[in-house]
């Protein structure tokens, strides 16, 4: 019986750590990538703008992400919308 209980619990754990994990991921869209704006054209539109970019990846979210620095030269993360290039998310350091 203790068994049982202890196989419940660590599954319900489980599926609780699940959830709270997914839950942190910053989701940006659903559309399909060939409705991106290309990953250069972007950065160089950002460029263009006065951001230094250290760092750019695509996000488990489908986000386009950047460390960097505004055109303030405030260090960024910054997360975007890659269909219509708004930002999403932005933390300074």
């Amino acid at each position: 019986m203790k068994t049982l209980k202890l196989v419940g619990s660590v599954a319900a754990v489980s599926l609780l750590a699940a959830c709270s994990a997914e839950e942190t991921v910053t989701r940006c869209t659903t559309a399909s990538q060939s409705e991106w704006i290309d990953q250069e054209q972007f950065q160089a539109g950002l460029k263009e703008q006065g951001y230094e970019i250290n760092e750019f990846k695509v996000t488990p979210g489908n986000c386009y992400e950047i460390y960097g620095k505004n055109r303030a030269g405030e260090k960024v993360e910054i997360y975007f919308n890659p269909v219509d290039g708004s930002v999403v998310k932005e933390e300074k350091e």
